[in-house]
């Protein structure tokens, strides 16, 4: 993916740099919107950029009665934690706040503290779920936005 990514990157960027200032922003602004949107619906989903599936939880030893378990991240996917950002150059989506610990966990499958805010909780190692990224058709996507910038003029 990383391959089909930096040819896109090598193919558009003469071709953003004949823009205006504000028509490449503006790109960009739409470009990080669309991953935004494409991220959140894929981590509502629980599938990888690969199109696998999340691993799933462990089940609890003792759950409470009557609680209701929510699907994994299903905060995270709100605008409030998935940051995007735009320059003129670039198109920018991160996990931002205290929840960006909980995602840098999972996204590259490290070891972390069960709960962060008990100081004798057991660590555990994460499997990797990966949170952001682009699949085929999100590059498909970007592709279609940055030629509609372009072809629109500048």
């Amino acid at each position: 993916m990383s391959d089909e990514l930096s040819r896109l990157a090598d193919w558009v960027a003469p071709l953003l740099a004949g823009l205006s200032v504000p028509r490449r922003r503006a790109a960009m602004v739409q470009v990080a919107t669309y991953m935004r949107r494409s991220n959140a619906q894929r981590i509502a989903e629980q599938r990888n950029p690969d199109g696998s599936g999340y691993e799933p939880r462990k089940p609890r030893l003792r759950a409470k009665k009557g609680s209701i378990r929510r699907t994994m991240f299903e905060k995270l996917r709100q605008a409030k934690h998935l940051k995007k950002s735009a320059t003129p150059g670039t198109a920018v989506l991160t996990i931002g706040g205290r929840s960006a610990r909980i995602a840098l966990v999972h996204q590259r499958g490290l070891r972390d503290k069960v709960d962060w805010r008990r100081p004798r909780s057991p660590v555990v190692k994460y499997p990797q779920r990966e949170l952001l990224g682009f699949t085929g058709a999100d590059v498909d996507a970007i592709t279609d936005i940055l030629l509609q910038h372009i072809t629109a003029g500048g």
